[in-house]
């Protein structure tokens, strides 16, 4: 009896130190998400600028596309910005974007002064469409499939390595 009061302590803490173990091994960066595989959730937003249109579940569907959430106030929004502008330029994927619990004038302001890469911009000063994303914050990048699935989630700033390792080759395999 003596000895299961030694060893049932130690078979927890082993326990224990295996499971933390394994958990400092995974990336913190990678968050998973409910809505991996599944459908763009049911959302419409209106335009941030008046020359470009809103951004709804329905625009989703027909084409692989990127879409990135911002804000203006977003310090690694404006460090991941660069990248969104020479994708834009490449044209290879539609790049679309909900702008993500900002005051409008801000958001326009901070576009003109870094680019509008995006071919459409949603307005989510209430976070209705955020919440049926599941935004953490912001930046986060989702890439979505000819069918409106979603199919990957990036949060955090989005850089070149990343892109080519990682969204870039989910993108071709996406396309076929």
């Amino acid at each position: 009896m003596k000895r299961l009061f030694f060893i049932l302590p130690l078979a927890i803490f082993l326990g224990m130190a295996v499971y933390f173990g394994i958990g400092l091994t995974k990336d913190p960066r990678i968050l998973p998400s409910a809505l991996i595989d599944q459908p763009v959730p049911d959302f419409e937003l209106p335009a941030l600028k008046p020359e470009k249109p809103g951004l709804a579940t329905g625009d989703l569907k027909g084409e692989v596309a990127l879409v990135n959430v911002f804000a203006s106030w977003c310090v690694p929004c404006r460090a991941e910005h660069p990248l969104w502008m020479q994708l834009a330029k490449t044209g290879d994927v539609k790049i679309h974007a909900i702008n993500w619990k900002d005051q409008r004038k801000a958001a326009v302001d901070w576009l003109d002064e870094l680019g509008d890469p995006y071919a459409r911009i949603g307005f989510d000063l209430e976070n209705k469409a955020g919440i049926e994303w599941g935004v953490y914050g912001v930046p986060e990048t989702y890439v979505i499939d000819r069918e409106g699935r979603i199919r990957y989630k990036h949060v955090g700033p989005l850089f070149k390595e990343t892109y080519v390792e990682t969204i870039e080759p989910l993108l071709k395999e996406l396309r076929g």
